[in-house]
């Protein structure tokens, strides 16, 4: 059984939230979705839990950090060409999200960045195949 990865995350207004990813185009579990969580499903291994700030805080006893005043995690997905992530990118600053830095093109990878409406550090990269071995 491969391992699969639940990526918590803290959100303000979690309608929003799914909104914001629905237009990146991605789907929603509805078995683990309801008003203090969503379900976000990148691949079939990979989850993002979009949490209501008091939801997230039943987890953990430490605060929890402001993404839009400091970086708690990057989150880095790969896509399936350069052109794929300056697809999403654009989706993603046309949905409400911010550029977070200029592409990075380094030949073999390719990479570049958006933050989400509470400041998440999303990085969407595209490496060559050929590289990767």
């Amino acid at each position: 059984m491969a391992t699969k990865i639940f990526v918590n995350l803290p959100v303000k207004d979690l309608s929003r939230s799914i909104a914001f990813f629905k237009k990146l185009g991605y789907q929603f579990n509805q078995q683990f979705t309801d008003e203090t969580a969503g379900c976000m499903v990148v691949s079939d291994d990979i989850y993002v839990m979009l949490l209501t700030e008091e939801k997230f805080k039943t987890f953990t006893p430490k605060s929890v950090s402001d993404a839009t005043k400091s970086t708690e995690v990057l989150v880095a997905l790969t896509c399936e060409s350069r052109a794929a992530v300056d697809e999403l990118v654009a989706k993603a600053v046309a949905a409400g999200g911010k550029t977070y830095r200029e592409p990075d093109d380094h030949g073999f990878m390719y990479a570049h960045a958006y933050q989400d409406l509470d400041g998440h550090i999303w990085e969407p990269f595209w490496m060559d195949p050929a590289s990767a071995k």
